[in-house]
């Protein structure tokens, strides 16, 4: 097992004032919320000066009063995981968590993120995009089959994603996907077993296997249902697995992302990887996959947070 990177720092000093952004209007705020009160609890276990603010208009007074040194950014989806919330940081020079800029917007564009993907000839599933206006073109269900996937173009929580298992339910699938975007992409399904890589900094954490009950990993299966599985160990064997993680971590750079994140793929009933998403900023509740695959290798929740912290340093 590789080993576990060495902390940056001990002193909480390091970080002067941080401010902890939660909340948002996006569809993913009470996942959000729930989240940021674990982490506040967390920074203030480590004794780091913390101040929570609802949204980015408290955070900028704040700012511009001289309360805030550094952001723990965990706003999800759009306006804190899009590269908005970023770029404005950036701006008035002051260091946040995670993902710059380009790296943000671009993993949070589900429809760019996989182009630079099959660039580069990372794995991702085939896809096709309807833009404004546009239904999904008879070649697609002829070639693909089904189930499909149909997904908005930049959300994640499965916010807005119906598995569609035949023609006469994908008229209100895409209607769903477009009430969060106005570019919706359709998927083949990918027949395999779904898993997830923790990363921190440059450090692929153990992956995580998920089995759930429901049609696919939806909202309801992510924060809400007790008959989720996990499993970390995941069952791979240790040189497979670290080849995925190996993997992971290049389709994270890829997208010009750093700091810490998640990246999600199936891996099919021929063991061939393929690329989901990548998120940015994770979620931090009870039910989610970071903290779990931190705690395999000795990584408790305070610890985790310290060390994402330390992305902004």
């Amino acid at each position: 097992m590789i080993p576990v990177p060495a902390l940056k720092t001990d002193n909480p000093e390091r970080f002067g004032n941080v401010g902890l952004l939660v909340g948002g209007d996006s569809a993913e705020r009470e996942v959000s919320l729930n989240g940021g009160r674990a982490v506040l609890a967390a920074l203030r276990n480590k004794q780091v000066r913390t101040e929570m603010f609802d949204g980015s208009a408290a955070l900028f007074e704040a700012i511009n009063a001289g309360r805030v040194d550094r952001v723990f950014n965990l706003i999800h989806g759009p306006g804190g995981e899009d590269g908005t919330i970023q770029g404005a940081l950036q701006l008035m020079n002051i260091p946040v968590t995670g993902t710059g800029l380009l790296g943000s917007a671009l993993s949070m564009d589900k429809v760019r993120s996989k182009w630079v993907w099959e660039r580069l000839g990372i794995n991702t599933p085939p896809f096709a995009l309807l833009e404004p206006g546009q239904s999904l073109q008879a070649e697609f269900i002829g070639q693909w089959g089904f189930p499909m996937f149909v997904k908005p173009a930049g959300l994640g929580s499965s916010i807005g994603i119906t598995k569609v298992k035949e023609v006469g339910d994908m008229p209100a699938a895409i209607s769903l996907a477009r009430q969060f975007s106005d570019t919706v992409i359709v998927e083949p399904e990918i027949k395999g077993k779904e898993y997830f890589a923790g990363i921190i900094g440059a450090f692929a954490l153990p992956l995580i296997r998920i089995e759930t009950p429901r049609d696919f990993y939806d909202y309801i299966a992510k924060y809400e249902s007790d008959d989720t599985r996990y499993f970390c160990p995941c069952g791979l064997p240790e040189e497979i697995e670290q080849n995925l993680q190996a993997s992971s971590l290049e389709a994270f750079h890829a997208l010009d992302c750093s700091g810490w994140g998640r990246v999600d793929f199936i891996m099919d009933e021929n063991s061939k990887a393929w690329f989901l998403e990548v998120n940015t900023t994770p979620g931090m509740t009870d039910h989610s996959l970071v903290p779990q695959a931190a705690a395999e290798v000795g990584i408790g929740f305070d610890e985790l947070v310290w060390r994402i912290l330390e992305s902004s340093l």
